[in-house]
């Protein structure tokens, strides 16, 4: 069997391991986010701003800090797909999987189905530009050119 080049072997263990990783980080930096947009408003991070589907909202400005939060994580976890990833027609398939799983802590958190728009709007925009500024880097990475030395081998 001839070798190809960037051969994809399904390897179950490493699909796990970088779920784990990405959903890692998703909450590490969405933490650190409402973290530092919590010292402008006073409020320190806390549960009911991640998993919560009623804080967020443009009325109150917990609720618009906790939106700009949702926004710049999933930027910051665009850079996560380049770094962890690496192959741009997987970062849809992570991003999705990402937000299910927020969305199954967020339905366990709050003892029902998120149900409010806001809620709905922002991650469904969360969704869409994670993975499609996570596709655009790694895009970028993946058509770099090849360098090819145009010196000779060794004359043996």
């Amino acid at each position: 069997m001839a070798a190809q080049f960037r051969s994809y072997v399904w390897d179950p263990a490493l699909i796990v391991a970088q779920m784990v990783l990405l959903q890692a980080a998703y909450y590490s930096s969405l933490g650190l986010w409402l973290a530092l947009l919590g010292a402008f408003g006073s409020t320190g991070p806390s549960l009911h701003q991640i998993f919560s589907d009623e804080i967020l909202g443009f009325s109150t400005p917990p609720g618009r800090l906790s939106m700009m939060a949702f926004v710049l994580n999933a930027l910051t976890c665009a850079l996560g797909l380049l770094y962890f990833i690496r192959r741009g027609k997987q970062c849809l398939d992570f991003t999705v999987t990402v937000h299910f799983f927020h969305l199954l802590g967020c339905w366990i958190y709050n003892s029902h189905f998120p149900s409010t728009l806001t809620w709905w709007l922002v991650h469904i925009v969360c969704t869409a530009l994670m993975a499609a500024i996570g596709e655009y880097l790694c895009m970028r990475i993946e058509l770099r050119e090849i360098p090819l030395n145009s010196a000779p081998k060794s004359n043996v």
